[in-house]
């Protein structure tokens, strides 16, 4: 639909046209955040390629327990910037954002 070859997706997320053809007949698995990546490149949500694969039901307070943290104001800018730093200064962030918090830097 939106005469898109394999290999403009491939370039867009950075793998090649052979390697999308595997994700395409299942040859290989695909990760969620290449997933992610490929719907970015469509320009459509994960949900739009994966429909709707659980029971419907509530999400379990585990899983809403461990996001809890990612709803609060300016949390996906955060991570964001912080994905989007070196390698280098990742831990140095992270060591100061402990250190503010008031929890143990290890």
């Amino acid at each position: 639909m939106l005469r898109l070859s394999q290999t403009a997706l491939g370039e867009a997320i950075g793998v090649t046209f052979q390697q999308i053809q595997k994700y395409e007949r299942g040859a290989n698995r695909i990760s969620f955040s290449r997933l992610v990546e490929i719907a970015q490149a469509l320009g459509c949500r994960v949900h739009d390629l994966i429909g709707d694969l659980d029971d419907g039901g509530k999400p379990r307070q585990v899983l809403q327990k461990d996001t809890a943290d990612l709803r609060q104001p300016g949390a996906r800018q955060l991570l964001e910037a912080y994905a989007a730093t070196p390698a280098p200064m990742r831990k140095l962030i992270l060591s100061l954002a402990k250190e503010i918090a008031g929890t143990s830097p290890g």
